[in-house]
């Protein structure tokens, strides 16, 4: 990955509830009598890296813990701690060649081993069926990564399969030469037919496992997402969405910030029903909508990048997939036939 992505750290996560009976005691004593493993030491890292929170909010390592707190508490996992195993899991491979392999992913593959994920990934996939990919920066858990997407995100992935292409490639993305597309749906009518939208993503200083958006710019990265309605269907719009930078959950959270959370995601507000009619007809009608697409409607519809060794600009294109198809289909039925 290049350093304009931002590179997600593996965490190790653990809750501890205090006891009613609990007696003040600082929150690095009470994690290190209630935890196995960790040192003092690493306990009071997290302490310094933010990663210790009491119910919700972030403490220091002095914190006197209290009957029935909630404590939270996330480790740095360094990567020699993951172990890479080879696994026969089918890749819809659309481009290959000695250079460069272009991936269409499908919905609920992780792209990369982390915590609670060791197997079943992308790059467990990638590590069987090709020998010898490039680890990037060293790190031996993400080999012939240049970028990612998310887990419930589907669509197209170049991932580069010698040190030459992935020097290459990863520039391309510093540079912001690399062409990506994503088609999602939205909730709620967009004013403008095209527009953009900017603003610092970064870690949520109350809940870390996802991203927000810091408009004073006193925090987090800036990002750009530039985007044109497709279609307008009721209560939702199809978008796409071009990105300028390659941020976490970037169009996701950028979309929750202008307030047009994307369809379905649980993880920022897309999946109440948040536009629309009180008609009990019309609650049923999202929900079954819901249940088509259990994931964010989010799909990486298209790829365009320099190769790296000829220099010609290649093109790639991948079809919305079925779950996408089918609530695009339900909304147009329902903006014709409208009753509810």
């Amino acid at each position: 990955m290049s350093e304009e992505q931002d590179i997600e750290e593996l965490y190790e996560h653990h809750k501890v509830v205090a006891d009613k009976g609990q007696e003040p005691l600082r929150v690095d004593k009470f994690l290190l009598n209630r935890l196995e493993g960790p040192s003092r030491n690493k306990i009071q890292q997290s302490a310094v890296q933010g990663l210790i929170q009491v119910n919700g909010k972030i403490v220091k390592s002095n914190y006197k813990v209290k009957p029935n707190d909630e404590v939270y508490v996330m480790f740095s996992l360094p990567p020699s701690e993951i172990e890479l195993i080879p696994q026969d899991i089918p890749i819809n491979i659309v481009y290959e060649d000695y250079d460069v392999v272009v991936v269409n992913k499908e919905a609920g593959m992780v792209v990369h081993p982390g915590y609670g994920n060791y197997k079943g990934t992308l790059v467990n996939a990638l590590t069987f069926h090709f020998n010898n990919l490039p680890h990037n920066k060293g790190n031996p858990t993400r080999p012939g990564l240049v970028h990612r997407i998310d887990k419930n995100t589907t669509g197209l992935m170049v991932i580069a399969k010698n040190e030459h292409a992935m020097t290459h490639l990863s520039k391309q993305f510093f540079d912001r030469t690399v062409d990506r597309r994503y088609n999602a749906l939205v909730w709620g009518d967009l004013k403008e037919e095209e527009g953009s939208i900017e603003g610092n993503i970064g870690r949520s200083l109350k809940n870390r496992k996802v991203m927000t958006v810091f408009p004073e710019g006193d925090y987090g990265k800036y990002a750009k997402t530039n985007y044109k309605v497709l279609e307008r269907l009721s209560y939702i719009s199809l978008l796409e969405c071009k990105l300028e930078t390659g941020r976490t959950h970037q169009i996701r959270v950028h979309f929750q910030h202008i307030k047009h959370p994307l369809f379905n995601d649980f993880e920022y507000g897309g999946d109440k029903i948040l536009k629309g009619t009180t008609f009990s007809k019309y609650k049923q009608f999202v929900e079954n909508c819901f249940r088509l697409i259990p994931r964010q409607s989010l799909h990486a519809k298209s790829l365009c990048f320099k190769h790296p060794k000829t220099g010609k600009w290649l093109s790639f294109e991948s079809d919305l997939p079925s779950d996408m198809l089918d609530v695009i289909e339900k909304w147009r039925s329902y903006s014709k036939h409208k009753k509810y």
